[in-house]
């Protein structure tokens, strides 16, 4: 995620954990969401630990005179948020009650809303892509009871949303009355082993808090604006999105994202000096590997590999450390098939490069000024 914040341009920051609940009532939170926040007290001052981050990124966005040309202003923030959920609806870590969230928020001129959302849309797509999530399902939700702002901003907003999913062309559906306090939003829900729905990806469209927070830029005709603020996340919840990604692969994770990518076994003790060098080879170019040169009969080793679900086993024996070779077993096959060094390096660094590919393709459309142009 942090590489595709080059092309995607996102400057990331660092916002408090506990602020003074003034604040909270500025932004409406103390009204609108304090039975899901936890406070505390400092030199006999009420504060809040943050369950969001956005009043944060608001007064960066306050803290200098800001013009047009700036603008969007993209400010990407790994908070860890602490928000109170009742007992009985806390699950493993899909619903947890402090969790870190890859939250951004863009500042940005009205006229810029439809790209700007279609560039989001296209980095979900391509993070969802790269992770196999195919059913992902969208959601359109709209102004719950209890919000804050006028209905001719809430109507604006919802418009301004509905507008862009039709014009890009998306299936979704209409989820009345589930939209954040602040503004309307579009929702990512992807189903997990068992098809319960969970919702990751969120982008959401805020015309209040620019309100409440006062900010403003000056325009091309030198008068003051008022700002659109853009909420979003693309993992939403990192412990949710793990949690998924765990039975998603049913912990059998591609070579890239895998915590262990390769398990060497060597086949004698006498094998074990000509494995550690490989593994020490392999190191040094980023790939994360292991040896099991334990005691145990081969059959036990390799039978334990599989059971770990590692992408790849590789075995030497004396056939193989005379030929600078290893007998290569990939996940969930019976068959190994002898490779070289070499060959093996090249196998494993194109495999590690997945990720790279999909922000080098980010970075070929905003170079050809096409980044968000189709989703």
């Amino acid at each position: 995620m942090r590489d595709l914040y080059v092309p995607y341009e996102y400057s990331e920051v660092i916002t408090p954990q506990i602020m003074d609940v003034s604040l909270w009532h500025k932004s409406g939170h103390y009204e609108n969401y304090r039975e899901n926040m936890y406070f505390t007290e400092v030199d006999e001052r009420q504060f809040a630990v943050k369950p969001m981050n956005c009043p944060g990124h608001t007064y960066i966005f306050a803290s200098q005179r800001r013009s047009y040309r700036e603008l969007p202003l993209r400010l990407a923030d790994f908070g860890r948020l602490h928000r109170y959920e009742k007992s009985g609806v806390t699950a493993g870590l899909t619903r947890v009650r402090t969790f870190c969230q890859d939250d951004a928020h863009i500042f940005c001129m009205p006229e810029q809303i439809e790209a700007e959302i279609s560039k989001v849309l296209q980095m979900i797509v391509a993070t969802y892509e790269l992770f196999g999530f195919g059913d992902v399902k969208f959601f359109l939700s709209t102004r719950p009871e209890k919000r804050v702002g006028s209905d001719a901003l809430w109507d604006e907003a919802e418009s301004a949303l509905r507008s862009v999913l039709d014009k890009l062309g998306r299936p979704y559906k209409l989820n009345p009355g589930d939209g954040a306090f602040y503004g309307p939003k579009i929702d990512f829900l992807v189903p997990d082993a068992l098809k319960r729905e969970h919702q990751l990806a969120t982008i959401q469209l805020d015309f209040n808090l620019p309100e409440r927070f006062d900010l403003s830029y000056i325009g091309s005709d030198n008068s003051p604006k008022r700002p659109v603020m853009v909420h979003r996340a693309v993992f939403g919840s990192l412990e949710r999105f793990i949690g998924l990604l765990i039975e998603h692969f049913a912990g059998a994770f591609p070579f890239w994202l895998a915590p262990v990518q390769a398990r060497i076994v060597p086949i004698k003790d006498s094998h074990n000096d000509y494995c550690r060098s490989f593994i020490q080879t392999l190191k040094a170019k980023g790939l994360r590997v292991e040896i099991d040169d334990r005691n145990e009969s081969m059959g036990l080793k390799t039978r334990e590999a599989q059971m770990a679900k590692i992408p790849f086993a590789l075995v030497a024996g004396d056939r193989e450390m005379q030929g600078n070779q290893f007998a290569v077993r990939k996940y969930g096959e019976k068959e190994s098939k002898v490779m070289t060094q070499d060959e093996i390096i090249a196998l494993f660094q194109g495999l590690n490069d997945l990720p790279n590919e999909t922000v080098r393709k980010a970075q070929q459309s905003m170079n050809a000024g096409t980044v968000g142009a189709k989703i």
